[in-house]
């Protein structure tokens, strides 16, 4: 049975749903959740440069690959905590509210074919259109193996985690359920997605727009936000290792 189907299905009059946030409860606890990310991860790569150099010397190290990797690290875990406190507000399980179902093997293998054909798209499409790939230089700038391992860590587990938890998990399952649909939650959570990527220009944020799109039919269709988060850390490995070599 389809999720349309099972979205039209009668219900018995005894039977009560689970509560679930509304859009502007859900608006707001994702902004929490992005904004404890921010200030953690930017209260402790402060501390980490502090501890580095005696000082902070932002405007030259502030947006190397290290640094932005363990800003991703620390930020990630307080961003998921908040989700956790809202879920357990409801009294509902997080795993199900998040849905954090593991995908089958059908499922893996569909969603990475696709993503393996908008890679190809993506990169005729940046090369048309001469797309600038300044924001790139910054990243290789990681100082050595930990700085690397680091960088890593951050963009293709943390960050994966982290996004793919609060826009396919906690901001999909309200706002799926609101009068935007379904359907109206993949796309504002694909603009609201990409747009949050603003080290981009608009080309590279109209990919990942339409990754958006994928990602959140793949969420939809397998009821699997770790899909998402597989799918989501594939890309960005890919992307990792094709952006080099690192300094």
């Amino acid at each position: 049975m389809s999720n349309f189907e099972n979205a039209n299905a009668p219900v018995p009059a005894s039977a009560k749903s689970p509560r679930v946030w509304d859009f502007l409860e859900t608006t707001l606890v994702g902004l929490l959740a992005y904004g404890a990310f921010l200030l953690t991860g930017g209260l402790g790569v402060l501390v980490l440069m502090h501890a580095q150099y005696g000082t902070i010397p932002i405007a030259q190290a502030g947006l190397e690959g290290r640094w932005q990797g363990a800003g991703l690290v620390l930020g990630s875990p307080a961003a998921v905590a908040v989700l956790w406190a809202a879920v357990r507000k409801l009294d509902r399980d997080f795993s199900e509210y998040l849905a954090l179902n593991w995908p089958s093997s059908r499922e893996l293998f569909l969603a990475f074919a696709i993503a393996a054909v908008l890679l190809i798209v993506e990169s005729c499409f940046l090369a048309f259109v001469g797309a600038d790939t300044s924001w790139a230089a910054p990243n290789l700038n990681v100082q050595g193996r930990v700085g690397l391992l680091t960088f890593l860590i951050g963009c293709c587990l943390a960050a994966p985690i982290m996004e793919e938890f609060v826009f396919r998990g906690f901001l999909f399952r309200g706002w799926s359920q609101s009068f935007v649909g379904p359907v109206g939650a993949i796309v504002l959570t694909s603009l609201v997605w990409a747009l949050n990527h603003t080290q981009y220009d608009w080309s590279y944020r109209f990919c990942l727009f339409v990754f958006g799109l994928a990602l959140g039919y793949f969420r939809w269709r397998s009821n699997s936000t770790w899909l998402t988060v597989i799918v989501h850390s594939a890309l960005n490995i890919v992307s990792c290792f094709t952006i080099g070599p690192y300094a």
